[in-house]
C-alpha cells in the first residue's frame, strides 16, 4: 500500500540537539548511527546541524534562528532532503516543512524506510507495513495540500476535511487487515516451531551491524545474507547445527538500535517469538565500537521488554580483529589511562570478569577463538541437553571436529 521512500543518492542534511536528555558527545554518537542509518538507507549526509536546547522546540523542534541557518544552507547547496535526529510530532513535521520545503525525515521514518528495502519474506513485510501505517496514520494531514490555498467561505468548507477522514478510515481498515494477517502468520510460525520437538533452541541476540549473521555462517557453515550494513538481518533464519555429539538449532535474529520505534517494537513482536522461546541467548557485541557499553544496554532493555532478560545467556564479544586502542608513552607522566587506552585483556579484568555470565572474545569473521565459542556453546547446550532428556543417549557418537 504505502511506496517505500527510497533515498537514493540524496544529499541531506543531519540536524540534532544537546539537551538535558542528551549531552554533546551523547548526540554526537547518535548523528554518527544517523548517518550510518542514512548511508545504509542509499542518501549522502553532506552537512550536520546542532543546536543547544533545554528540550526539543514544540513547534519546529529547533529555534527559529538556527532553523533559518539551515534553510540557507540547503537553498545554497540543492539539498533535498533534512533528516532530524527524533521522531518528530505531525505539527512539528507540518511546521518544518513550511519553513525548509524539502523533504522532512525523523529517525523513525529513516529507519521504516530501511526496514522496507530489506524486508524478503511475507512475515517482515506485513510487520514492516504495519508499523509504516501506524506512523503515517496521525501524519496524513500534511499530505493533503491541494486544498491550502482555497479561502473559506460559502460552500467552501469540508471537502478537504472529508477526504482527510476517508483517508484515515483506509488506513485504518488497513491496520485491521493488517494485524489479521499478521495473526495467521503468527500461528504457521508457532506450528513450525512446534515441529521442531524439543530440540534446545539457541538464539542470536545483540544490535544491528555486530556481525550476528557472520558468526551465524561461520557456526553453521550456511550462507546468511551478511553485509557491513545496518539491519542487513530482518527475516529470522533458523539452522539445525551439531557441535561434538548434540543437535541444536540456531537463529539469527534482527538487529536492536537505540531510539527504536515503538511502531517498530509492537509490529516485530512476533519475529522475537525466536528469542522468547530461545533456550539460551548468545549476545553479540562490536567490541571495536568505542560505545558498545551502551549498546549492551540498549539491548537488554529490550530484552526485558520481550520478558527474556533472566535466560542463560553466553556474552560474545566480537570483531577483536578489528579492536584498536589509544597507547601512553612511558616518558608521559600527565595523561590518565582511560577507556580508550584499555586492550582487551584490560577490557576482560574489569565489570567483563564480575559478570554472572560466560564471555568469551571472538572474531567471526577471522574465526579467531571459534572452537573456543563452539566448546563454551556445547557445554551449555548440553547442561540444557541433559535436564530435557535425563534418560536419552545422544544421537550422535561423540567426535572432535578437524
Amino acid at each position: 500500500m504505502i511506496d517505500e521512500q527510497k533515498v537514493t543518492s540524496e544529499k541531506a542534511v543531519l540536524i540534532g540537539i544537546i539537551s538535558q536528555y542528551q549531552d554533546e558527545i551523547q548526540s554526537k554518537e547518535y548523528l554518527d548511527e544517523l548517518q550510518f542509518l542514512t548511508e545504509t538507507a542509499g542518501g549522502v549526509p553532506v552537512k550536520r546541524f546542532v543546536q543547544k536546547l533545554e528540550k526539543p522546540h514544540p513547534k519546529t523542534f529547533l529555534g527559529t534562528g538556527k532553523l533559518e541557518e539551515v534553510k540557507a544552507y540547503i537553498e545554497s547547496h540543492d539539498i533535498g532532503t533534512a533528516i532530524f535526529d527524533d521522531e518528530l510530532s505531525p505539527a512539528q513535521m507540518r511546521n518544518i516543512e513550511k519553513v525548509l520545503d524539502c523533504k522532512i525525515l525523523d529517525r523513525t521514518n529513516l529507519i521504516l524506510d530501511i526496514f522496507a528495502q530489506r524486508a524478503q519474506t511475507s512475515s517482515a513485510k506485513t510487520q514492516v507495513e504495519l508499523a509504516q501505517c501506524e506512523y503515517l496514520l496521525p501524519r496524513l494531514t500534511r499530505l493533503w495540500t491541494h486544498l491550502d490555498k482555497q479561502k473559506g467561505g460559502i460552500g467552501m468548507r469540508g471537502p478537504g476535511e472529508t477526504e482527510i477522514e476517508t483517508d484515515r478510515r483506509i488506513v485504518r481498515d488497513k491496520i485491521n487487515i493488517l494485524k489479521k494477517k499478521l495473526t495467521t502468520i503468527d500461528k504457521q510460525m508457532a506450528i513450525q516451531r512446534k515441529n521442531r520437538g524439543k530440540m534446545v533452541r539457541v538464539a542470536l541476540v545483540g544490535y544491528t551491524n555486530v556481525g550476528k549473521s557472520t558468526l551465524m555462517n561461520a557456526i553453521s557453515k550456511s550462507a546468511v545474507f551478511a553485509e557491513n550494513k545496518l539491519f542487513a538481518t530482518l527475516d529470522t533464519t533458523v539452522r539445525k547445527v551439531v557441535v561434538k555429539n548434540i543437535p541444536f538449532l540456531l537463529s539469527d535474529t534482527v538487529g536492536f538500535i537505540r531510539k527504536l520505534p515503538t511502531q517498530l517494537v509492537e509490529s516485530f513482536k512476533s519475529t522475537l517469538d525466536e528469542v522468547r522461546e530461545a533456550d539460551l541467548l548468545l549476545h553479540v557485541v562490536d567490541i571495536s565500537h568505542p560505545n558498545f557499553e551502551d549498546h549492551i544496554a540498549s539491548v537488554n532493555t529490550i530484552l526485558d521488554e520481550i520478558d527474556s532478560a533472566d535466560k542463560p545467556t553466553i556474552m560474545v564479544f566480537n570483531k577483536i580483529d578489528s579492536y584498536t586502542h589509544k597507547s601512553i608513552d612511558e616518558d608521559d607522566l600527565i595523561a590518565e589511562k582511560t577507556k580508550e587506552h584499555y586492550t582487551l585483556e584490560d577490557w576482560e579484568k574489569t565489570w567483563m570478569k564480575k559478570l554472572e555470565v560466560i564471555s568469551v572474545f571472538i572474531s567471526a569473521l577471522s574465526k579467531e577463538n571459534l572452537d573456543t565459542l563452539k566448546e563454551i556453546t556445547y557445554e551449555e547446550v548440553r547442561k540444557i541437553h541433559i535436564e530435557r532428556f535425563p534418560y536419552n543417549n545422544f544421537l550422535y557418537d561423540e567426535y572432535t571436529e578437524e
